[in-house]
């Protein structure tokens, strides 16, 4: 791990329990038993019809091979915007451009560990964007993709939430509760398009 240094290769941004960067870890390291947390994001994708790009991670990711979720996820570089890095890894992982970015959950954070025992452990908010462009998977991220309406996606979620990543299922439960709990507290925008979007 390097601290506070410009980094070239490609690494994950690690920060402390209050979300301050510390240091850089390189990408292809970092996931292990012990996993220090970092900075991630993830992104659900809507066409003009309202329907949510789900894709299935790619049988050699690292964690969570061939299992469901939403549309795409990534790791801000240091010399990265958040937006900067969801440009980057739409083009990258599904060949798209994407607009109206919208922070649906700007405090979203997890940690989950998969059946091999590699830990995920990430800040990660939670952004909804309109897709430009047919999807053109990178076959070493994305093995399956699939547009789906709010009905099937929420009976599928419902009858199988083992079937998808745990971070989408509990992102799922984190919008059901900020739109619950309008109007006393102010939901970004971004919670209310996908709330509504997905029928929450």
């Amino acid at each position: 791990m390097t601290e506070h240094e410009p980094v070239t290769g490609d690494h994950v941004v690690t920060v402390d329990d209050a979300g301050h960067r510390t240091g850089t870890f390189a990408r292809s390291a970092v996931h292990t038993t012990e996993t220090p947390l970092h900075l991630a994001f993830s992104c659900y994708l809507l066409d003009d019809a309202d329907r949510v790009l789900m894709t299935r991670r790619a049988l050699v990711k690292r964690t969570w091979p061939g299992v469901w979720t939403n549309s795409f996820c990534g790791h801000p570089r240091w010399t990265e915007t958040t937006a900067e890095s969801i440009d980057r890894h739409a083009s990258h992982e599904l060949g798209v451009a994407v607009r109206d970015v919208q922070v649906a959950l700007p405090d979203f954070r997890y940690r989950a560990v998969d059946a091999s025992g590699v830990v995920e452990n990430e800040v990660c908010p939670v952004y909804v964007a309109r897709v430009v462009g047919d999807v053109a998977a990178n076959p070493d991220e994305v093995a399956e993709h699939h547009w789906v309406d709010a009905r099937d996606l929420a009976a599928a979620t419902a009858a199988t939430p083992w079937a998808f990543s745990p971070w989408m299922i509990w992102q799922l439960d984190a919008l059901r509760a900020a739109v619950a709990d309008a109007p006393l507290t102010a939901p970004a925008p971004g919670a209310r398009t996908l709330a509504r979007v997905l029928g929450l």
